[in-house]
């Protein structure tokens, strides 16, 4: 039973490039303690990775190790400005916004300053650009501190974005395939982003032309999983066509 239930814990792992501890206690039908224990073995073998809340698959690097927030900030920073500018056209005076971790949607914020919204995120980067600004509410997350990308992650950052609704969540990625989906490199922030894909009316996904299609060792969402895709002229025409076959709105701004 142990070997079948381990063997179930790193096929779903494999499959999905990252599993919660809570989902893979769910798929095996244990206890989150037994499932604790399993990844402890399983790292041991080899097997796979355990990170904050989850695991991943052994080949897995944190790239946000390799590459941090400022150095990743500064790449293509103009064609991230255009998409947040177009994404920020979305947003109407009243609205409740949910706004990624993430670089496109630190600059999402910027374009959203002064104006009469609430914003909720779990991007200590969104939160010190708004800060300072009377004429936002400005919700935080909870969960723990990741330095590296100025964000929160884990357990608790999921569970609060299971208590907000918004009109509109931005999402950021490291790129969407060439297929429409969409793909991220960091384990711990994909299960904050899933959550917050269920946390407004429309997600809007905000990747700039280089993204277009993009690579990424881990997978977000299948394409149709977002309502909006707001990114720049350049992009792919083949990947774009591919998001618009599986509905997905597609704005260049």
């Amino acid at each position: 039973m142990r070997v079948a239930r381990q063997r179930s814990i790193v096929g779903r792992v494999q499959a999905q490039g990252t599993a919660t501890t809570e989902e893979l206690a769910s798929l095996c039908g244990v206890s989150i303690a037994t499932v604790r224990r399993d990844l402890i073995e399983l790292e041991t073998l080899g097997a796979l990775r355990r990170v904050h809340g989850g695991a991943i698959p052994a080949d897995v690097a944190d790239a946000d190790a390799v590459r941090g927030f400022a150095e990743v900030a500064a790449t293509d920073a103009a064609d991230k400005t255009v998409v947040a500018r177009r994404g920020a056209a979305l947003v109407r005076d009243g609205d409740c916004v949910v706004l990624d971790i993430g670089t496109t949607t630190m600059l999402l914020a910027k374009e959203l300053r002064g104006r009469p919204i609430t914003v909720v995120t779990a991007s200590l980067a969104v939160f010190d650009v708004l800060r300072d600004d009377d004429a936002v509410e400005l919700i935080l997350l909870g969960g723990v501190v990741r330095r590296t990308y100025h964000s929160l992650v884990g357990s608790l950052t999921e569970d609060a974005a299971r208590q907000v609704h918004g009109s509109h969540v931005f999402l950021g990625a490291s790129g969407v395939r060439a297929d429409g989906t969409v793909l991220d490199t960091t384990a711990v922030e994909v299960p904050v982003k899933r959550a917050l894909l269920r946390a407004a009316d429309t997600a809007v996904l905000l990747v700039d032309r280089h993204k277009m299609p993009g690579t990424g060792s881990l997978r977000v969402c299948e394409a149709g999983a977002v309502d909006v895709l707001v990114t720049n002229e350049g992009a792919d025409p083949a990947t774009l066509a591919a998001c618009r076959a599986a509905g997905t709105e597609v704005i260049l701004g």
